[in-house]
């Protein structure tokens, strides 16, 4: 069975009542503001699973975004002066997104904690429960930068946008959606944002 026959039906492990159904594990990387849940949104439209509620879904979309991990009370600090590097690989919690992935493979229902970019905490209180699909998407800066997590995909996409446009689109959107100024931003992407992307995004 092909990588594309099986984006429309899931693979199944075992035998008759047995059997697990094992979803389609997408990865979709690419550079900040790039269009990676755009490319996401597209893939639900086209498979006709963005108007549906989110109990029936058979393709659902993760962001990388909530496995931050909890920053410690200087990280804080210096997270609200725009000094914090989100796009390091050790702002992630790899072995909660590791276990997570593994978890849906085997067909099970997980929670996962939305982020807050204005408080730049997980928010416990908010929870987004992620039923059994045939499809999942999982979309972030640096989904195919650890090796463990990187093998679990059976398909990878890279959104390749160029970076003028992907600042371009990350000003407007910092501002006015997480509460940057616009020195934190263009601070935040000379001094974090470009250099990480050459070393831990690119693929080339």
């Amino acid at each position: 069975m092909s990588d594309l026959e099986c984006v429309n039906g899931a693979r199944l492990n075992g035998n008759g009542a047995d059997a697990v159904k094992t979803p389609f594990l997408i990865g979709v990387a690419g550079g900040t503001a790039s269009g990676k849940s755009t490319v996401c949104k597209r893939i639900m439209e086209q498979l006709g699973q963005a108007d549906m509620d989110h109990t029936q879904r058979q393709v659902v979309t993760i962001s990388q975004d909530s496995f931050y991990r909890e920053l410690s009370e200087s990280e804080k600090a210096r997270a609200e002066r725009g000094l914090f590097n989100f796009d390091h690989p050790s702002a992630f919690n790899e072995e909660s997104m590791l276990q997570t992935l593994q978890d849906i493979l085997q067909g099970k229902k997980v929670e996962i904690s939305e982020y807050d970019y204005r408080r730049n905490s997980v928010c416990p209180e908010k929870k987004i429960t992620i039923y059994p699909a045939d499809v999942v998407l999982f979309e972030g800066i640096l989904v195919f930068y650890f090796p463990a997590i990187r093998d679990l995909f059976h398909m990878k996409l890279f959104v390749d946008t160029d970076s003028d446009t992907r600042l371009a689109r990350r000003v407007p959107r910092d501002i006015n959606e997480r509460g940057r100024d616009l020195d934190q931003v263009l601070n935040a992407y000379m001094n974090f944002v470009k250099p990480a992307f050459e070393e831990f995004c690119s693929p080339v």
